[in-house]
């Protein structure tokens, strides 16, 4: 049998490095055990530290490491399962979902999101947009933006007023104006993406860290009434999604998940 180009394509630098340093997680640091530092493990093995970063990368990628605001790099516990998926299709900030309410504004959507919820074509239109955070087992491990149309909720056009509550206050009552709402059914899609600068804060995670997007479409009366934008910690979070199957699959050339 032929010898296929693929055949012939050496192994990178930093992926036989990160190899190498799997093993050494195995068998010589512990559980949240930090690193030493790049110098010191760039001269241990060898390598340059561009090297040493590109396997470094793919080790938080894969859920091996941490990197923490002011620690360094730790060694990662096993990810803990995160379920996204629903028994029953209920709305955001129905009991026991896990979230919770950090604030509501009312905003113009990123231009993609626009365009999810119909309003690409009315340019400078406002949403309320709901953030919330995810606990697990004592630790932040997503952060939300969820954005309803004032269209969705029509009872709140007047909570644009100064007089109007703020914070936590301001979200629920947006997510309980949700509940009133005849859910017909929601999709998702889920994607590899980066953090952004509001979420790696949330989530204590560095901007541009490894994380996972979740997009979620609700529907009502054949409309799409709100989208929810959830950012999952890849490190430390592994998704499930039950036996529902609800995941789509997106072509490369038509992201879904991060948007600007």
């Amino acid at each position: 049998m032929g010898t296929t180009q693929q055949d012939t394509v050496p192994e990178p630098k930093y992926w036989h490095l990160k190899n190498v340093l799997t093993r050494a997680l195995d068998t010589e640091f512990a559980v949240g055990e930090i690193l030493p530092n790049e110098r010191e493990l760039a001269a241990r093995f060898g390598v340059a530290r561009a090297t040493l970063r590109q396997a470094l990368e793919q080790l938080e990628l894969e859920g091996r490491l941490q990197r923490r605001r002011g620690v360094g790099t730790t060694v990662a516990p096993p990810r803990v399962g995160v379920a996204v998926d629903h028994a029953a299709h209920d709305w955001p900030g129905a009991a026991g979902d896990g979230w919770q309410s950090v604030d509501c504004e009312s905003t113009v959507p990123p231009a993609a999101v626009a365009q999810l919820l119909g309003l690409a074509e009315d340019a400078g239109a406002e949403v309320f947009a709901v953030r919330r955070t995810r606990v697990t087992q004592g630790q932040s491990v997503a952060a939300e933006t969820l954005y309803v149309p004032a269209a969705s909720v029509p009872a709140l056009t007047a909570m644009s007023s100064v007089d109007a509550p703020s914070g936590p206050a301001r979200a629920h009552i947006v997510l309980g104006e949700l509940q009133r709402l005849a859910l017909e059914g929601e999709d998702r899609a889920v994607e590899l993406g980066s953090a952004r600068a509001d979420d790696a804060k949330e989530l204590d995670r560095l901007p541009g860290a490894p994380v996972l997007v979740v997009t979620t479409r609700y529907f009502v009366d054949g409309a799409t009434a709100a989208v929810s934008m959830a950012t999952y910690r890849a490190d430390t979070c592994r998704l499930t999604f039950g036996d529902a199957g609800d995941v789509q699959i997106s072509h490369p050339a038509e992201p879904v998940g991060q948007l600007s």
